[in-house]
């Protein structure tokens, strides 16, 4: 059994089970199994389960909504594709201090 974050990411976005299950083809126990790592995470999964929850591939394997990742992610969406070298060029800022 792995631990990860589809859980608290699943209720982050507010989709139960069998929501997130109906979005990515699959059953609500298949999420269960999931979630409690009794089923492992395999690319099969984590390219659906990625889009269903609006977050990059893999993400909810290491990080949970709570850590600020959430928030970035959601705003980085909300920019528009022609500003993101701009919106990009400003983050780097904070990297230089």
């Amino acid at each position: 059994m792995s631990a990860n974050y589809l859980k608290a990411w699943r209720r982050h976005r507010g989709m139960t089970q069998k929501a997130l299950a109906e979005a990515i083809g699959t059953k609500a126990p298949v999420i269960s199994l999931l979630e409690t790592g009794d089923r492992g995470l395999s690319p099969k999964w984590l390219r659906p389960l990625a889009r269903a929850l609006g977050t990059p591939v893999g993400v909810f394997l290491e990080h949970g909504p709570g850590d600020g990742l959430a928030d970035f992610l959601d705003a980085w969406a909300a920019v528009p594709e022609s500003e993101r070298p701009q919106a990009m060029g400003i983050l780097r800022t904070f990297r230089l201090r």
